[in-house]
């Protein structure tokens, strides 16, 4: 890959993509079924409590805190996108859900120490550059209070994408929403970096998102250094043990005792 296609991303590329054509796009490709089984896997590996409170960083447009939120569980979801805290709040209104949204950076939730659970779902553990991984996942810790569970829901693993990586060019379709996608892999910044095109009529749009790779030791020790214990790694939330080749990683962890 040319070092002009390198520089043209931004570091910071999430803070303007998930506008509402991407937005609904996704909001259509998860279907429900999707969801419940994360949830499903989040009550059980977490052991979580009725009444918890949770800590739902990105939410997106709020589909695991609304979720969340029927079961009982007190939740905050955090999303640099206004667009999709938008469509939470109002979904969340329809619902009669007590939700409490809030645009922000997932850098920056509320480090209040009193969270049962965080919970970063939906394959955004990879957006941020390595050194502001960091930064979240210290952010995290100190959401939570001690003994508070973490799950990272990842599916840019090394062991997931790279064997037999072919970069090939895909289309995807939900409704009148086409999506075209060429996907590259940057090897000098270990990046994988997804251009789409997002067509509903006469509408079009460009944009690429980057997911930085990391293989499955890596986060694990990003995780022990951040304060973390118990780090298990799952194929899917299904409970499968994550091998070479999985589709996607969920790692579960316990936040350590305070310093």
């Amino acid at each position: 890959m040319s070092e002009h296609v390198r520089s043209a991303v931004p570091a910071t590329w999430y803070a303007d993509f998930f506008t509402e054509l991407p937005n609904e796009f996704w909001r259509r490709a998860a279907v429900p079924e999707l969801t419940t089984a994360d949830v499903g896997f989040v009550q059980e590996r977490l052991g979580l409590a009725p009444g918890s409170r949770l800590l739902d960083v990105p939410c997106g447009s709020g589909r695991h805190s609304l979720a969340l939120a029927a079961l009982g569980h007190r939740v905050t979801g955090v999303d640099i996108s206004a667009e999709a805290i938008g469509h939470a709040r109002r979904a969340a209104a329809t619902a009669g859900a007590e939700i409490d949204f809030m645009v922000a950076d997932m850098r920056d939730v509320p480090r209040t120490g009193d969270f049962d659970a965080v919970l970063c779902l939906g394959n955004s553990f990879g957006y941020l550059e390595p050194a502001d991984l960091t930064v979240f996942i210290a952010a995290a810790a100190a959401a939570l209070r001690p003994g508070g569970g973490f799950v990272v829901d990842f599916s840019a693993a090394a062991e997931t994408v790279l064997p037999g990586f072919t970069g090939q060019d895909r289309v995807m379709r939900t409704g009148d929403i086409t999506v075209e996608a060429a996907i590259e892999y940057d090897v000098l910044t270990s990046r994988m970096l997804s251009r789409y095109t997002f067509i509903r009529g006469d509408e079009r749009l460009d944009a690429t998102a980057v997911h930085h790779v990391y293989t499955s030791g890596h986060i694990g020790a990003l995780l022990r250094d951040g304060g973390f214990t118990d780090v298990t790694l799952f194929g899917g939330p299904d409970d499968a043990p994550y091998t070479m080749g999985s589709d996607r990683l969920l790692v579960t962890a316990r936040r350590g005792e305070r310093r």
